[in-house]
């Protein structure tokens, strides 16, 4: 039996544009990461998308989409993006930014309108996993959705 878990601002965004996506509950585990998320649902962590939100030197917040098991190069994200400096948001900064907890970070319906980059090798899978916008709670979607809906921008920045 699936528990039933509320509405969230991103799947009240993707409702009202009509994208079809599946629910994924699991335990959410302090620090426990998409390895975590992985090892609880059975699936692998590479299909698994973390939301990171980094900073640039103004301080203006972007979202950053990497593969669970890759690490993002900030250098190359910085100059693939055009920017001289670019780094993970200070983890008082990031809930102001997407408004969402920190472990329940969703790219959907975030609080301000950020650019979205995605690793391209992403947009290569059939389906991701990618955090729903609460702990504990991941959806199953098209990755072309990202491209879609979020106009997110394909980079090369795996570490």
């Amino acid at each position: 039996m699936t528990k039933h878990v509320s509405e969230t601002p991103a799947t009240k965004l993707l409702k009202q544009h009509k994208i079809t996506y599946s629910e994924h509950i699991y335990e959410y585990i302090e620090h426990g990461g998409t390895t975590e998320t992985a090892k609880q649902l059975g699936l692998d962590e590479h299909h698994i998308v973390k939301t990171l939100i980094f900073e640039d030197e103004h301080n203006k917040p972007h979202i950053v989409l990497m593969h669970g098991d890759c690490e993002v190069s900030q250098k190359n994200l910085a100059r693939q993006i055009n920017t001289k400096k670019i780094q993970v948001a200070a983890a008082q900064n990031a809930p102001k930014h997407s408004g969402y907890q920190i472990g329940g970070t969703s790219p959907f319906a975030t609080r301000k309108v950020m650019p979205v980059w995605v690793e391209s090798t992403i947009l290569d899978l059939d389906k991701i996993y990618i955090n729903g916008g609460r702990r504990g709670y991941i959806l199953g979607i098209n990755p072309t959705v990202l491209l879609n809906l979020l106009k997110a921008n394909p980079v090369n920045v795996k570490n």
